[in-house]
């Protein structure tokens, strides 16, 4: 997980315990998978005995960081950093430890940015800079030929202000986050070095690739979100499962807290029987009872079952079929269609008539079980919460609910 570290930062961690942060800008209202691997850092820093930090920046968010980036980030509203800071707070819980000796802590940096007055910024921090050194760093250099606004040129200095609060306030010594954050890290102990005389260390992660070339973390669809809202725990599950296999013994290293030992076996069972995606189906688990819940990742594995013809119809639970049913054509009724109306409302077939032929070629099932054009829903015991599933040849799915079943 180690890209980048300062000199005698392993001998801090041997022989103290120390408190360590990592910084998520609230620019979108969820973190993506993208972020997962400061976060897993955090989370394997706790479980060595030293304490988590998790800072949200609600001050820097209003500035953006030009980290990594191309052009100016769109600024946000207070109002819509606001909401963001709480939702991420929320999501970071479930990886950290709030109690106990090392129990995790969240800042924002709101509480010390908002405050802060531009003369006394100045003096305080910007004194301590030169210009020459804020020019020679990467996020900086790469923004030069197209341009950068003081804006976003300053963030540096705020971020090296975060370090100095995070040493004051909570003892912090040690800043963690993706290699592109070097700079910014490093313009931190720079500012303790200089202003309170004292020695802090960096660490950056490496910014995760796929082996085929692709950016991680993204699909057709866009990013892979930690919001349920926004990537659906099934969608979420589904990523975690087709990764490649060249990827697989990576991501279970990065994203998991299993054992070196469990690792090597699932590694075993990609060159042996590939075929069965064990590491894979280990990993989507694993990350996705983390990231939502035991449960959410159960719905999520059951619902691929489903999808994939390997689940009996009738054995689904009414969870996993609310669930199916923001994944596949789904229509609600008051009154309990015919067969081949249900396959033209679902869009399974594009009218009655090409509903009839493909029913007639044996290639719809209804609730697991081949349909006739004489079966009816009214006639056919529903499955739990009253859906009827349809499936048309080997991966065409659709859920009709009529009135009157549960919905709890």
């Amino acid at each position: 997980m180690i890209y980048q570290q300062t000199d005698g930062l392993a001998d801090a961690l041997a022989t103290s315990e120390i408190s360590a942060y990592v910084g998520f800008d609230p620019t979108a209202s969820s973190l993506h998978i993208g972020n997962l691997v400061p976060v897993m850092g955090l989370a394997h820093l706790q479980r060595a005995g030293h304490r988590p930090v998790g800072l949200v920046g609600g001050g820097t968010g209003l500035i953006g960081d030009p980290s990594g980036r191309t052009s100016e980030r769109q600024l946000l509203s207070e109002e819509e950093i606001e909401r963001n800071t709480r939702a991420i707070e929320k999501q970071l819980s479930h990886f950290l430890d709030f109690s106990g000796a090392n129990a995790a802590r969240m800042r924002d940096n709101a509480a010390w940015l908002r405050p802060l007055k531009a003369v006394e910024f100045m003096r305080d921090v910007g004194k301590h800079f030169t210009v020459n050194y804020m020019l020679a760093k990467e996020s900086v250099q790469s923004r030069i030929e197209g341009g950068i606004s003081f804006t976003e040129f300053s963030y540096m200095l705020l971020q090296a202000y975060d370090y100095l609060e995070l040493f004051r306030r909570e003892g912090v010594t040690l800043q963690m986050g993706g290699s592109d954050q070097w700079g910014n890290i490093t313009a931190g102990m720079e500012l303790i070095r200089r202003v309170e005389g004292k020695t802090a260390h960096a660490l950056t992660l490496p910014l995760v690739t796929t082996a085929s070339g692709s950016k991680f973390g993204k699909t057709e669809a866009g990013a892979v979100w930690l919001d349920p809202a926004r990537t659906s725990p099934y969608k979420f599950y589904q990523y975690w499962i087709n990764v490649d296999d060249r990827d697989a013994g990576k991501y279970l290293r990065l994203f998991t807290l299993m054992s070196q030992g469990e690792i090597e076996e699932l590694e075993k069972s990609i060159a042996t029987a590939p075929e069965k995606r064990e590491a894979q189906q280990a990993l989507a688990r694993d990350v996705t009872a983390r990231v939502h819940d035991a449960d959410a990742a159960r719905v999520a594995e059951e619902v691929s079952r489903v999808l994939f013809g390997k689940a009996d119809p009738s054995t689904l639970t009414e969870p996993v079929l609310r669930a199916l049913s923001d994944e596949v054509p789904f229509a609600e009724m008051n009154e309990t269609p015919g067969l081949l109306d249900a396959l033209v409302t679902l869009k399974l077939a594009a009218s009655k008539g090409a509903a009839r032929r493909v029913v007639e070629q044996g290639g719809v099932y209804l609730n697991g079980q081949r349909a006739a054009v004489s079966t009816t829903l009214a006639e056919t015991q529903p499955l739990a919460g009253g859906y009827h599933l349809l499936r048309k040849g080997a991966r065409d799915y659709g859920l009709i609910r009529s009135a009157g079943g549960s919905s709890k």
